[in-house]
Order: C-alpha cells, then sequence, then structure tokens
C-alpha cells in the first residue's frame, strides 16, 4: 500500500510540474489599450487563444504610451503591446508576434499600421484588405516583415 501511495505521489508532483512548466512558457503581454475600443478587445481573444497569457491594460493616454516604447507615429494603430522587450503596435497576427519571439531579430517591435479590415480584431465578415506588417528599429528603420490578405 505504500508503494501504491508513493506512487500516486510522484506522479501527481511530476503531473503538476509539467502543468507549472505549460503554464510558464506561455509568453506574456502586456496590452496597453484605450477604454473605448472595442476591436482591441477582439485582438486580445485572438492573441488568448493563440497561447498568449495577456495582462491588460486601460489606458486613457495612448499616445504617451506609444512615445514611451518608441512606436514611430507612422506606424501607430489603436493598442500597443509589450512581449519579451518588443513592441508590437496593432492588429499584428499572432503568428507573426511568436515568429518574432523565436526568431529574437535585432529590431525594437511589429506594426500593422492603421486598423488593417480582415487583420485579427479587425474582421468585417469576409473582407480582407491586403496589408504589411512592418519591423522597426530604434534608429527608424523599417521593413515588411510578413504580408497578408487574399493573395497571401
Amino acid at each position: 500500500m505504500k508503494i501504491a501511495k508513493i506512487s500516486v505521489l510522484t506522479l501527481a508532483t511530476m503531473f503538476s510540474g509539467l502543468l507549472f512548466a505549460e503554464e510558464s512558457s506561455q509568453p506574456e503581454m502586456t496590452v496597453y489599450r484605450s477604454p473605448t475600443c472595442g476591436c482591441c478587445g477582439k485582438w486580445l481573444e485572438h492573441a488568448e487563444n493563440s497561447g498568449f497569457k495577456i495582462k491588460d491594460v486601460i489606458s486613457s493616454d495612448m499616445d504617451q504610451i506609444k512615445a514611451r516604447y518608441g512606436v514611430p507615429e507612422k506606424l501607430a494603430s489603436c493598442h500597443t503591446v509589450v512581449v519579451d522587450g518588443y513592441v508590437i503596435e496593432g492588429h499584428v497576427p499572432a503568428a507573426d508576434a511568436q515568429k518574432l519571439l523565436k526568431e529574437k531579430p535585432a529590431i525594437a517591435g511589429l506594426a500593422a499600421p492603421g486598423m488593417p479590415m480582415g487583420s485579427p480584431g479587425m474582421e468585417m465578415g469576409g473582407r480582407q484588405d491586403d496589408y504589411k506588417v512592418v519591423s522597426f528599429d530604434k534608429d527608424g528603420h523599417y521593413a515588411v516583415y510578413a504580408e497578408h490578405g487574399n493573395g497571401r
């Protein structure tokens, strides 16, 4: 009987350790968003459904948040995310953020400028605009990171 109890306790300990390891491996995003923006909440759901843990921060001064994290004005969108030292601006697909975190390039972050129709959180039925996700660095350099839309 003692052996059975020890085996059960050992398995329970191993299982709880696996759960903790899986939970702690999920990247946590701090998402700054306006209290009046509905599409940001939809993007949050997209990120959570893609495996990110979310710290949701409501702010009435998004311009100050964007300035603090170095988001170039011409790349600005509605919400700003900080994850593992990178900035994600706007409706960037979670797959692009996951790729960024896996590859760890020497950039400041990614942006989906504006609010492209059909991007995560901006779904409008079947409408899917072509749009680009742009990488940016602290020196003001930009490059296309990914392309999305009907033809992509």
